[in-house]
């Protein structure tokens, strides 16, 4: 049911690109996780209208450990994107959601060495204005220098990284204003991550507790408030 939402929401969306967005997932077609929302940290659902523009986001999916950015660009999102992987397969990022279609989510473990946002230091983040080693509203990783454009499903800017972030896939219920994690479009990087840092995971969460599927619920947390030290470059 979901697969066939998506896929004719991205027809739709992208209008007359719409059939190249189908052909494209044939070569790199989403991955669909359990349905899971997203909840402040009182557990109740996050309000759309209640995220801040430009704003650093960090909530888990699809597995305990895998952190990912929710981000609210400051104009909308409408164009479909042709990607590609590593591998060479190309697939389709469809844009933004929401009632702007500004709201976007990515894995934020980074596709070159897998820097990700732990609770005490964070590399990687999504940067609003333009530094010396990067553009402006960029998603930025500071341990190689591999930037991301947020607005063009994550692609690569500058830097080592081989391929753009996976994009997480979200259901916008515009009744409710609120947002659900389904899935992922592009190349996960979960498999290296769990064995980089297995022992890290393990102290973090309990021994093979960071594999779990994260549930029905993800607690939406801004990038301050669940990072202790995020590194600016």
């Amino acid at each position: 049911m979901e697969r066939r939402q998506f896929l004719g929401s991205c027809a739709a969306l992208t209008g007359a690109g719409g059939l190249s967005a189908l052909s494209a997932w044939a070569d790199g077609a989403p991955r669909f996780y359990d349905r899971c929302a997203l909840v402040d940290s009182l557990g109740d659902p996050l309000p759309v209208r209640g995220v801040k523009g430009e704003t650093n986001y960090v909530f888990h999916f699809p597995f305990a450990g895998t952190p990912c950015f929710l981000l609210k660009l400051d104009r909308p999102v409408e164009a479909s994107v042709t990607l590609k992987r590593e591998d060479g397969s190309t697939y389709e990022w469809c844009g933004g959601v929401g009632p702007a279609r500004s709201i976007v989510a990515f894995s934020a473990i980074c596709a070159h060495k897998l820097a990700y946002p732990t609770r005490d230091v964070s590399f990687i983040r999504y940067q609003r204005q333009r530094s010396s080693n990067s553009v402006a509203q960029a998603i930025h990783c500071c341990a190689e220098h591999s930037v991301y454009d947020p607005a063009s499903g994550a692609r690569v800017v500058s830097g080592p990284a081989p391929q753009p972030l996976a994009a997480i896939l979200l259901d916008y219920d515009a009744a409710s204003d609120t947002l659900a994690a389904v899935g992922t479009l592009g190349a996960e990087q979960f498999d290296p991550f769990f064995r980089k840092y297995e022992f890290k995971l393990a102290l973090e969460y309990g021994e093979g507790k960071a594999r779990r599927p994260v549930g029905t619920k993800t607690v939406v947390k801004e990038l301050a408030e669940y990072c202790r030290n995020t590194i600016q470059c």
